[in-house]
């Protein structure tokens, strides 16, 4: 090959090694400014070019009935307040259980890796997007405080089965109320449709979202200092 000819080709595989470098570390630049305005995610931004309906009002965490994250964090991820945004344990623990219950057992990813996926990456199991999502969640954890990170998943998580997005929207879509004026089992049974809205519903709930809810609350009711971390400064 002639010597121009080789470094052409040089020119183009190291532009593109920057550009995917570029596209690989932009999430990191971004992370830190997600301690102020409204995130929005992935799947909504696909919604939205794809003419989808979206339906989400952010509120801040103040404005959500406690209850709420208390019993999101003990249906979701149990460590959220001891974790660093990613807990070996559970992810171990949630692989031994998938033959077990498919339909009850969570995942083992922690409420920040979730929102790591929400925010930079893209919905389904790849080894690809979880060896991206793990350094992404430590990153999130370090840069952002535990009120914030939780404050940003409630109001990007799908919780309806078309395009409702965020506490408030979930809220007022199953119960016809504000995020801020949930009951203990209003909140369980929204917490009990995270890991599916579009096959589970608090609208109708079917029998095992009622009995997962019913679990969740009485969680809730016996362990409130699961959510002390949320206490302290969003920023």
């Amino acid at each position: 090959m002639p010597a121009h000819k080789r470094s052409s080709w040089r020119r183009i595989v190291l532009a593109l090694v920057i550009a995917v470098l570029i596209v690989l570390l932009l999430p990191y630049a971004i992370a830190p400014l997600y301690r102020f305005g409204q995130p929005v995610s992935t799947p909504m931004l696909w919604r939205w070019a794809t003419g989808g309906r979206v339906e989400r009002i952010f509120v801040p965490l103040g404005r959500i009935a406690p209850v709420l994250p208390l019993t999101v964090i003990l249906a979701e991820d149990g460590g959220f307040c001891r974790n660093r945004g990613v807990d070996l344990g559970a992810m171990r623990d949630a692989m031994l259980e998938a033959d077990d219950d498919i339909e009850e057992a969570r995942g083992g990813s922690t409420i920040t890796q979730q929102t790591v996926k929400n925010l930079f990456l893209w919905p389904g199991r790849s080894v690809v997007r979880k060896a991206l999502e793990f350094p992404l969640a430590l990153w999130l954890n370090l840069v952002l405080p535990k009120r914030r990170i939780m404050e940003i998943y409630l109001n990007i998580a799908e919780w309806g089965p078309s395009g409702q997005f965020g506490a408030e929207a979930g809220a007022r879509f199953a119960f016809g109320k504000s995020a801020h004026d949930l009951d203990p089992a209003e909140a369980a049974e929204l917490a009990a449709i995270l890991p599916n809205p579009v096959r589970r519903s608090a609208r109708t709930p079917s029998m095992m979202v009622r009995r997962l809810a019913g679990l969740y609350e009485r969680r809730a009711a016996s362990y409130p200092g699961h959510a002390a971390c949320l206490h302290g400064p969003a920023h």
